[in-house]
């Protein structure tokens, strides 16, 4: 097993301990910009009424008339999580009312879905502080047999003079709950996936419940968000959000099957196991990422291979954890009645934050110990997946292909992967690729969003992933 000692050079341990991540203070600063002010005097609230409501909100939501699934599916909601996704979208919702009621008129009505409820035929104003829908089908239906789910009753709303004080509409509060139930099944599935054994430092899921019961709860929330994402009532925001939880399969799958790297597409486990033969009952066309090894009688480069491995990883990392964030940025955008172009670069924020913030964690694995990140360290490595550190790498020593290819699952692979990262500054490359996607999302909030506290907020998030350190 691959010591931290031996992962990490002096020089970056020393830099690690005297360089205080600024993240945490950047998410309390952000937070307390959607606190009312008699919030503020208690120090124990470190987060908004909003974010304080969400958590309650989410075990509403999320309620099962069986008490152990219930202890499943609240684990991780206990435990202190960063819950970046649910702010980012309460202080982008925020941003976004300071945009003039008159150049927010992109409020889209599918009559075809919907017909003849009154609701759309309101003007867009009205139409806008909606609150979510507690049921579209009879509860008799939804529950089945026995109704005893807290599913009947519901979140108890905020006071409307709230929501138009915050600016905050009672749809986009929903979605940032929604989005936090997402991320929060894909924990689950993911500890499972990569056998971990710590989260937000204590057991996982997998280790506290055992692997089935964690994976049935991941399923369960993914069930509930379904659910809450139809009361949204909005079929642009349905489907994107609903897409967002098969992204997140997908990026599972390339991470999982490196196709860009490994050209044999019939075996999975390293080779150890076929995959079973197409059908042919069905035409089903895939992406295929393989690298030719020659064109038009030529040898491929090894430049060429490194490029196409980057936009693997980069597709995967935007299906794995850019696609979350930025289809919810999008939705409340869509939520707002804001213009195409704000709506765009909503999306575009999302996607670029997003990206910058695998990259960091990517960055992460190879300088910080298990204890500071609050689940294991080295994991990518000893699970066989190269990230951007271990491609840089790549890039200057043409011989760590084959480590690639097979996996690390070679005694020494993981070692020696390691000191090429070290040698060939892997993780600064992957940095400075990080600054370029801060900047992209940093542009998209200015040129589409005035300016506000929230906006500011939001730049100081953006900002401080860089020097997070968990």
């Amino acid at each position: 097993m691959l010591t931290r000692s031996r992962l990490l050079p002096k020089r970056w341990s020393f830099t690690l301990k005297r360089k205080k991540s600024s993240f945490a203070a950047a998410l309390e600063t952000a937070a307390r910009l959607v606190t009312p002010k008699m919030l503020l005097n208690n120090p124990v609230s470190l987060v908004s009424k909003e974010m304080n409501t969400l958590a309650k909100n989410i075990v509403t939501l999320m309620g099962s008339g069986h008490p152990t699934l219930n202890r499943v599916t609240g684990y991780y909601f206990e435990a202190e999580g960063k819950k970046v996704r649910p702010l980012l979208v309460l202080l982008l919702s925020r941003a976004l009312s300071e945009i003039p009621i008159e150049n927010r008129d992109r409020v889209k009505v599918d009559f075809a879905d919907v017909p003849e409820d009154p609701v759309y035929s309101k003007p867009p104003q009205s139409l806008l502080f909606q609150r979510p829908a507690k049921s579209i089908s009879p509860l008799h239906i939804l529950h089945g047999i026995k109704p005893l789910n807290p599913l009947t009753r519901g979140p108890e709303p905020l006071p409307e003079e709230f929501d138009k004080d915050r600016g905050i509409l009672p749809k986009q509060r929903r979605l940032a709950e929604i989005v936090e139930m997402i991320h929060t099944a894909s924990l689950l599935h993911d500890d499972v996936i990569d056998h971990s054994d710590t989260r937000r430092g204590r057991p996982s899921g997998n280790i506290a419940f055992t692997n089935k019961m964690a994976v049935l709860a991941g399923d369960f929330l993914l069930g509930r968000a379904t659910v809450s994402i139809s009361r949204l009532r909005n079929p642009e925001v349905v489907e994107l959000v609903s897409n967002s939880i098969a992204n997140l399969v997908e990026g599972e799958f390339m991470q999982l099957k490196n196709t860009a790297i490994d050209r044999d597409t019939a075996t999975i486990n390293n080779g150890a196991q076929r995959v079973p033969a197409l059908s042919s009952k069905f035409d089903n066309p895939v992406h295929d990422y393989r690298v030719p090894t020659t064109h038009n009688g030529s040898q491929i480069t090894h430049e060429t291979m490194i490029e196409t491995a980057f936009e693997y990883y980069l597709h995967k990392t935007y299906l794995k954890t850019a696609a979350l964030i930025s289809k919810s940025c999008r939705a409340a955008a869509i939520l707002s009645g804001a213009r195409d172009s704000v709506v765009e670069d909503c999306y575009e924020f999302g996607k670029n934050l997003g990206i910058c913030f695998q990259l960091v964690d990517d960055m992460l694995d190879f300088t910080v110990t298990s204890k500071d990140l609050g689940k294991p360290a080295g994991a990518d490595l000893e699970l066989g997946i190269a990230t951007a550190p271990v491609l840089y790498a790549w890039k200057e020593d043409p011989s760590l292909g084959p480590l690639i290819q097979r996996n690390f699952s070679q005694p020494g692979d993981v070692q020696r992967t390691a000191e090429a990262v070290m040698n060939y500054n892997g993780v600064g490359k992957t940095r400075d690729l990080a600054h370029e996607y801060r900047d992209r999302a940093l542009q998209n909030l200015r040129q589409s969003l005035p300016e506000s506290d929230a906006r500011s907020a939001l730049e100081f998030l953006t900002n401080s992933i860089l020097t997070r350190k968990k």
